[in-house]
C-alpha cells in the first residue's frame, strides 16, 4: 500500500526544504521513551535516560501527550509540530507557535485521536481534555530542549543542513529522481511524473505548483508523509550521515597515519559537508578544521565543489579507498 503524489514541473521550484528544533525534540522522545529504536543514538540514550525519566516525573505532559502523538501507521495531532518556516527558526520560536494554538482545536485534534486509541487512563485523559493542556505540553517540550535537546543540537542541526546542502541542490540541478534516490527505501520517483510513498492507506494527492516540503530528522528511520491541510504537503525523512562514526576496526592506524582529526573527517565525508557543518560536527573551530580539510584537499583525499557562497567537500575515489581498507 502506498501514497501516490503527482508533481508538475513547477513543484521543484516551489519546493523547499526546513529544519525544525521542535519536531527533532518531538522525535528525540520517541527514542528516550523507547517508542523509537535508538539505532545510532544509543550512547546519546544512555547519557540522557534518567534524566528523560526524571523530566517525565516533573512533567507528566510527557507522558500525556505520547498518547496522541508518535502513533506510527494512525492519526496523531497536529498542534504540537507546527509546520516548520525555514532553516534557522529558533526553538523558541516555534515553541511560540504551539503556545498559540486555541484550546479548542487542541481539544478536537486530540478528541479524533483518542477516539480511535483503546481508552486512556483518567489522569492522561483529564490532563489531554483540561483547559491548561496546551500550557503543560508546551511546557513539557521547553524542559525537554531545555535540559536535554539543546547540548547535542549544534551537532544535530549541521547533519540536517548538509543533507538538506546536498539535497536541495540535487533538486534544483538535476530534478526529482536525484532528490529522491537515496532519500528513504520507502520513496520511489516514477518517470511519469509522480512519488510513491510506502505508508499506510492507498491515496492519491496532487501538489499542483505548491511544491513539496523537506524535512530532515536524526531521530528518525522511515518516511513520514504530511498530507493534510493542517501541513503543507510535506515528507520528514532520516537525514543522511546520522550515525557516522570515526573508523573502527583498523581505524587506528588510519588515524596514526593521517591524524584522529582528519580520519573523522574523512569518515564525516561519506556525505558531503561544508568546513562550518565539519567544525560543529567535530566540535571544533572553524579555523582549525579549515586547516585539516585543505591539508586533505591538497592530498588529493578530498575534493570541494562550490555551491551558491559555500564549497561542499566530498571524498575522492582515493578517499573512499583510504577509509575503505581502515573498516
Amino acid at each position: 500500500m502506498s501514497v501516490r503524489i503527482e508533481v508538475t514541473p513547477q513543484d521543484v521550484a516551489a519546493s523547499r526544504f526546513a529544519v525544525s528544533p521542535l519536531i527533532e525534540t518531538m522525535h528525540a522522545q520517541w527514542v528516550l521513551t523507547g517508542r523509537a529504536g535508538p539505532g545510532p543514538h544509543r550512547r546519546w540514550l544512555e547519557r540522557w535516560r534518567e534524566t528523560y525519566l526524571e523530566l517525565e516525573r516533573r512533567h507528566p505532559a510527557l507522558s500525556a501527550i505520547m498518547w496522541v502523538a508518535g502513533n506510527a501507521g494512525a492519526d496523531n495531532v497536529d498542534f504540537v509540530a507546527p509546520p516548520p518556516a525555514g532553516m534557522s527558526v529558533p526553538f523558541e520560536e516555534e515553541l511560540a507557535a504551539l503556545r498559540d494554538t486555541p484550546v479548542e482545536q487542541a481539544h478536537a485534534e486530540i478528541a479524533h485521536v483518542l477516539a480511535a486509541r483503546p481508552p486512556a487512563p483518567a489522569p492522561i485523559r483529564d490532563l489531554l481534555m483540561g483547559g491548561d493542556v496546551v500550557r503543560l505540553v508546551a511546557g513539557a517540550y521547553e524542559a525537554l530542549w531545555t535540559e536535554i535537546i539543546q547540548y547535542g543540537w549544534p551537532r544535530f542541526h549541521a547533519v540536517l543542513e548538509r543533507d538538506v546542502v546536498q539535497r536541495a541542490g540535487r533538486l534544483a540541478t538535476y530534478g526529482w529522481a536525484a532528490a529522491l534516490e537515496d532519500l528513504s527505501e520507502q520513496v520511489r520517483w516514477h518517470d511519469d511524473g509522480h512519488i510513491t510513498v510506502g505508508v499506510r492507506g492507498l491515496e492519491r494527492h496532487r501538489l499542483g505548483g505548491r511544491g513539496l516540503l523537506f524535512v530532515p530528522s536524526v531521530f528518525i528511520t522511515s518516511v513520514g508523509a504530511y498530507l493534510a491541510e493542517a501541513w503543507p504537503y510535506a515528507l520528514v525523512y532520516p537525514a543522511r550521515g546520522t550515525g557516522v562514526e570515526p573508523p573502527a576496526a583498523g581505524g587506528a592506524g588510519l588515524a596514526a597515519l593521517i591524524g584522529r582529526t582528519r580520519a573523522r573527517i574523512l569518515a564525516e565525508l561519506a556525505t558531503p559537508a561544508t568546513t562550518t557543518h565539519l567544525a560543529a560536527l567535530l566540535g571544533q573551530s572553524i579555523g582549525g578544521t579549515g586547516g585539516h580539510v585543505a591539508a586533505l584537499r591538497g592530498s588529493g583525499l578530498i575534493t570541494g565543489t562550490r555551491t551558491g557562497r559555500s564549497v561542499l567537500y566530498s571524498r575522492t575515489p582515493l578517499g573512499d579507498a583510504l577509509i575503505a581498507g581502515s573498516l
